[in-house]
């Protein structure tokens, strides 16, 4: 610690060796360089507040209505727009800043100078108004305070005025490019149903139904040929069977013995079932036969008392034989039924016929039928879209000339300044004396590195790397005593008197300013 404590001791007490050199360098540069703060040009700087207020009462109205658009990307886009090139070119012309423009080159420099000097902040662009997204600020600095004015100015009309006609202008834009739209489809959808009912015209007997096409019906028209043979077939059979049973029944029959012959009968045909059931199943025609004649024959009704009988040769009363009559009521009807069973499955296989004769017709009208019906489905599809935008588009419109989306409030208004913003003179005057005094110790510093002094014998010694005997102290006469305090007095009223005028340019910057305006520096 102490070694670093006399190093720094050894550079103060060189630097001290060369104090009159540094003072002279930091009047130079101090002389230098107040002018140099005073000839700079005054700035004037203008802005404006501006507040966005994007919450309208008609958008919960409109709510699923009409198109929503975000107004806070509006403002986005909007605030970018305003340092476009063409729009700061419009600012140019307006504020007569092309007066100063002699070539494309400055046209270009000027464009350029223009768009760094601008400032816009707001809408999450800039620090200062992160948390308030609706705030915009717009600045500008310049030499000219009727022209900063000027600019804000008009770049405040611009973001009004941009804003607020971009959706109206989208939106009859939209309108127009639907309303052709339309048209077009509406010609596309006439020739489309021209050319369907044409086709369908051609087509007729070809066309397929509700059901499928072609394929599912001649399906289904087998389904039911087979379906058909299945039930004459089984039809034939009960018709066989009524006939053999109605050849074996009497039809005379005696009251006493009609019961009897009855019980026997039902009898005997629950036997013959239940022989059948233990070969066949359920669905077996001839036992479904069978089990028809069981219920006709336990549903049959009786003769009436008192009906007139017939006499067969002897004494005992005579009557007709209610199940004889009940069979060949049966019998007659499944002979119908056979019939027209026969009638249906003729009808049926022609059907099939005539549709697989057809196989290399119909699958392609079927073919062509649906593509015109997708073309058509889409185009009636898209037409009913574009329809219902056009609405929307309307109902925006109406909308929008009735109340807006977003609200301009101007907070700060922008003035013509009558102060200056800048530069900071106070500022750079103080830097110009913290400069002056830097660049004179670094020049004493500089010297004494260049020719370095010892003050104490280690010093001397790792410097040199000799061995050093001893060391012969100054003596100082009390003239020389009295002439370093001069010195030093001296070199402090130097120094304090720097500060002074540093003071007194401070105090006065204002008259300095308007001399060296006065004076074209």
């Amino acid at each position: 610690m102490n070694e670093q404590l006399t190093q720094i001791y050894g550079y103060l007490h060189g630097m001290w060796r060369y104090r009159w050199s540094a003072l002279v360098v930091a009047w130079i540069v101090a002389l230098l360089g107040w002018p140099l703060v005073f000839s700079l040009p005054d700035q004037f700087s203008a802005k404006t507040v501006i507040y966005v207020d994007t919450s309208s009462v008609m958008k919960p109205l409109l709510k699923g209505l009409a198109p929503e658009t975000d107004a806070a990307d509006e403002l986005q886009v909007m605030s970018r727009v305003l340092l476009s090139r063409e729009n700061l070119l419009s600012v140019i012309r307006e504020t007569d800043m092309d007066l100063e423009i002699n070539s494309p080159e400055q046209r270009e420099e000027m464009v350029e100078a223009l768009a760094g000097a601008i400032d816009v902040k707001g809408g999450g662009s800039g620090k200062k108004w992160e948390a308030k997204s609706n705030i915009y600020e717009i600045s500008y600095q310049s030499r000219s305070a009727n022209r900063s004015y000027q600019v804000v100015s008009n770049l405040l009309n611009t973001m009004i005025e941009n804003t607020l006609n971009s959706t109206r202008t989208d939106t009859v834009t939209a309108q127009k490019f639907l309303d052709t739209q339309i048209a077009e489809y509406e010609s596309r959808l006439t020739i489309a149903e021209q050319q369907l009912a044409e086709f369908k015209k051609a087509n007729v007997g070809f066309m397929p139904d509700e059901k499928g096409g072609y394929y599912v019906r001649l399906q289904r028209a087998q389904d039911a040929v087979e379906a058909s043979g299945s039930a004459l077939l089984l039809a034939k059979r009960r018709y066989s069977e009524l006939k053999r049973q109605l050849s074996g029944e009497n039809p005379i029959l005696n009251n006493e013995s009609y019961q009897s012959s009855k019980e026997v009968k039902l009898k005997r045909y629950q036997e013959q079932l239940d022989s059948l059931l233990n070969q066949f199943t359920d669905q077996h025609p001839d036992v479904r036969a069978l089990k028809a004649i069981i219920e006709n024959l336990k549903s049959g009704s009786e003769v009436a008392e008192g009906e007139d009988a017939s006499v067969s040769g002897s004494s005992e009363v005579s009557e007709f034989n209610p199940v004889y009559q009940q069979m060949k009521v049966e019998l007659s009807k499944a002979s119908v039924e056979v019939e027209t069973l026969k009638i249906q499955l003729k009808e049926q296989q022609a059907y099939v016929t005539k549709l697989q004769g057809s196989i290399d017709v119909i699958p392609e009208v079927e073919a062509k039928l649906a593509k015109l019906n997708r073309g058509y489905e889409v185009m009636h599809e898209r037409y009913l879209d574009l329809v219902e935008r056009r609405e929307s588009a309307r109902l925006a419109q109406s909308a929008g000339q009735s109340a807006g989306d977003i609200t301009f409030r101007v907070i700060e208004p922008p003035i013509v300044p009558y102060k200056p913003s800048g530069p900071n003179r106070l500022l750079f005057l103080s830097g110009v004396l913290v400069a002056s005094m830097g660049a004179g110790l670094a020049w004493s510093f500089l010297r004494y590195m260049l020719n370095p002094t010892f003050i104490d014998l280690r010093q001397l010694s790792s410097i040199t790397g000799l061995p050093v005997l001893g060391t012969v102290s100054l003596y100082l006469s009390p003239e020389h005593t009295k002439k370093r305090r001069y010195q030093l007095a001296t070199f402090l009223s130097v120094t304090f008197l720097l500060v002074i005028i540093f003071g007194g340019i401070v105090l006065f910057r204002e008259s300095g300013v308007a001399f060296f305006m006065s004076a074209g520096l």
